[in-house]
């Protein structure tokens, strides 16, 4: 198949396990946009967070942000950030837990949550079995989904996930998201790779994301990218 654009997740990806970022990710990214093959970030994190990235990166295909609930590339909706859903449910289940787990909650609660438009998030610093049985009784469990991304753990609205946003931004940008190649490291990005026609996970990945992709890199983090740019971007053209 014939890669028409990269996307990419940033923790665990492009960054090693302490969230720097790989020089061989960068390079190779910046490779393929040479040859006019766009990079989209796709993150859990602030779009923000996703912007800033993109333009160190020198990436140009836009980003997918909070696992989904925003997206975002320059020229596309008068330069404004796109929130895909409301935080209605997630606030419910948040408000929820706090009742259920108490003061110890807000403790592990991430610093940035007040400027995420769609989702909440909290540090791993309590396992998230012990998130996913304080929510076994909320009413409106089914309206929302549970991610642990391997750096936090997040919850979000399930109308919304990397997939289905990265869809509708490959749409609004006139590319057939078939000619995508996707690459990830945790189970939350197993949602963007299987819209993609070419699924790549890093050699770190979890296993459940190894076992639904079309190839499993050699090499971690960033050395992984690299390894998949090489062999389905540059190495094709």
């Amino acid at each position: 198949m014939k890669i028409e654009a990269i996307a990419v997740d940033i923790d665990g990806t492009i960054t090693d396990d302490k969230r720097r970022l790989c020089n061989s990710a960068m390079e190779s990214i910046r490779e393929a946009e040479k040859l006019g093959i766009p990079t989209i970030i796709v993150t859990g994190n602030l779009v923000t967070y996703g912007y800033a990235t993109a333009t160190l990166l020198g990436s140009s295909g836009g980003v997918v942000s909070e696992n989904g609930g925003v997206i975002f590339k320059e020229g596309l909706n008068n330069n404004r950030v796109e929130v895909l859903t409301d935080k209605e449910y997630v606030n419910k289940a948040n408000e929820y837990l706090l009742e259920k787990i108490g003061p110890k909650l807000e403790k592990i609660s991430s610093d940035d949550n007040n400027y995420r438009e769609t989702e909440i998030v909290y540090y791993k610093l309590i396992p998230i079995e012990v998130i996913e049985g304080a929510l076994a009784g909320f009413e409106d469990l089914d309206k929302i989904e549970i991610y642990d991304s391997g750096f936090a753990i997040h919850i979000t609205d399930k109308r919304v996930n990397k997939g289905s946003s990265l869809a509708i931004l490959c749409e609004k940008t006139g590319i057939d998201i078939n000619n995508v190649m996707a690459i990830g490291d945790s189970p939350n990005d197993i949602d963007f790779l299987k819209e993609a026609g070419l699924k790549v996970a890093v050699g770190n990945a979890e296993e459940e994301l190894k076992e639904k992709s079309d190839y499993v890199c050699e090499k971690p983090f960033g050395d992984g990218v690299k390894e998949a740019i090489e062999k389905f971007v540059i190495g094709a053209e």
